[in-house]
């Protein structure tokens, strides 16, 4: 079979080997898959050394969630990859294209207006995306988070929050594509430096304008009130001489009860976010019985978000918070963010460079069905998507090990804080609020966990005493 492939033309070569390299990797991540599965299928018991950490019905439950979550992860991948199968063997990509041509046309742009039908071309497969995607989202949302007392969102309130992710990332995504496209016409032989430093610049403006304008689009945010917590994190910020401008608590528990921190801004400019469900003394799932506040959020969340009361309190206490806070002000303090904005920058320019080498030759376009042009934006996609597919995965799992090394960094710059023991139940307790299953497969943890399991993490703490 080898042979006969290499003895076809180097179009249905790369082709052939697209699509192999596509499938092996589904296969490897369903191979995967299947022995985390099974760990979740036959580990029914706590083990011993997991006695004093989780009790049986907490157990049980992040059992029963991660093996829906992974049934359904299997299903919808064998969707995404039959899909995928089918666009390429079908020719999808070239209907799509011509599609937009005629999509454009009408408006009166010609062929020779390229980067109109590029943006027509972009709109029709976000909005292709969008549309088969939304079934399995749903399905995800209101049967398996439902189920297991996650979900805090209504039907209406989900389709109205896809409508608007949708037209935000048009209004995103067409004007930072129309000049990318028209930089790499116009800038010569060195044509992707200016695209690279073009990508930069748009990455640094998104991550600073992020939390301030495009997050309140869906989410409510709110100075943490004046009080004992405030004070506590603009200490521990004063003494690394973290550059803490403000801290917001985020309302995460209309869409969900899963919880989470960050911080972000540059130089002298930052911010922490709390979510609500963080923080036990503010989490309006913890309010059991009491009347819930009014919302005063405009009518795009009003009466939608369904906020249901838990039988057991959620969150951290203020020293847990604290010491999670240590633990992400020490991904600062140790350098990881820029470390990670120099990789994920170095390797754009890699990338930018390859495709600067790989764009001229006509047999990748030939191998994806476009006979009689090779339009830039296609270009990109057969690249960056296809051909690099590779090494992007070989980079993912390098980034995902590194990522591992930074997290024990973070807990031992926690730890020597002074805040080991609280991080120690501060990481218990938000493994059984978000039912994180404690049992991994070695092999599956190792490739897909950017995160050291919790078992790992408490031995690196050390044994601590609780309290």
């Amino acid at each position: 079979m080898i042979e006969a492939i290499l003895g076809l033309p180097v179009d249905k070569q790369i082709f052939y080997a697209v699509l192999g390299f596509s499938w092996t990797v589904y296969l490897w991540e369903a191979y995967l898959s299947y022995r985390q599965r099974r760990i979740y299928r036959s580990t029914t018991q706590v083990p011993p050394e997991l006695g004093q950490i989780m009790d049986a019905e907490t157990f049980q439950k992040s059992r029963l969630y991660q093996l829906d979550k992974s049934n359904f992860s299997f299903w919808s991948g064998l969707y995404s990859e039959t899909e995928g199968t089918l666009i390429l063997v079908l020719g999808g990509i070239p209907f799509l294209w011509s599609l937009a041509g005629t999509v454009s046309g009408r408006f009166g742009f010609g062929p020779e207006y390229e980067i109109t039908q590029s943006l027509s071309f972009l709109t029709l497969a976000t909005l292709f995306s969008a549309i088969t995607g939304l079934p399995w989202s749903i399905y995800s949302t209101f049967v398996i988070e439902e189920k297991h007392g996650f979900n805090q969102q209504t039907l209406g309130f989900f389709l109205k929050d896809a409508m608007k992710k949708f037209a935000v990332t048009q209004c995103i995504l067409l004007p930072v594509t129309s000049l990318l496209l028209y930089i790499i016409k116009i800038g010569g032989d060195y044509f992707f430096i200016y695209a690279w430093l073009f990508t930069l610049c748009v990455s640094l403006v998104l991550v600073t304008i992020y939390a301030d304008y495009i997050a309140p689009l869906f989410d409510k945010f709110a100075p943490l009130p004046e009080g004992e917590l405030k004070t506590d994190i603009e200490t521990m910020a004063k003494s690394i001489s973290f550059p803490l401008t403000k801290v917001y608590v985020v309302e995460g528990s209309k869409r969900s009860s899963h919880s989470n921190a960050y911080f972000y801004g540059f130089f002298k400019n930052k911010r922490i976010v709390l979510f609500d469900t963080l923080l036990e003394d503010y989490s309006p799932l913890n309010k059991t019985g009491e009347e819930q506040p009014e919302n005063t959020e405009s009518d795009d969340t009003a009466s939608d978000p369904k906020v249901k009361p838990k039988n057991k309190k959620q969150g951290c206490n203020n020293s847990e918070i604290l010491a999670v806070l240590g633990h992400e002000l020490g991904h600062w303090k140790l350098g990881h963010t820029v470390k990670n904005i120099v990789i994920s920058q170095m390797n754009s320019f890699l990338c930018f460079f390859l495709f600067a080498v790989l764009i001229g030759r006509r047999e990748l376009f030939l191998a994806f069905g476009f006979h009689n042009s090779q339009p830039t934006l296609i270009g990109l996609m057969i690249i960056f998507q296809f051909i690099f597919s590779p090494y992007n995965e070989l980079l993912s799992f390098c980034l995902t090990v590194l990522s591992r090394r930074f997290e024990f960094q973070a807990d031992a710059f926690a730890m020597a804080m002074g805040k080991a023991s609280q991080l120690y139940s501060a990481l218990i307790k938000l493994n059984k609020d978000n039912l994180g299953f404690p049992v991994a497969d070695w092999l599956f943890s190792m490739w897909h966990y950017s995160h050291p399991p919790l078992l790992e993490r408490l031995r690196a703490l050390g044994n601590v005493k609780q309290d």
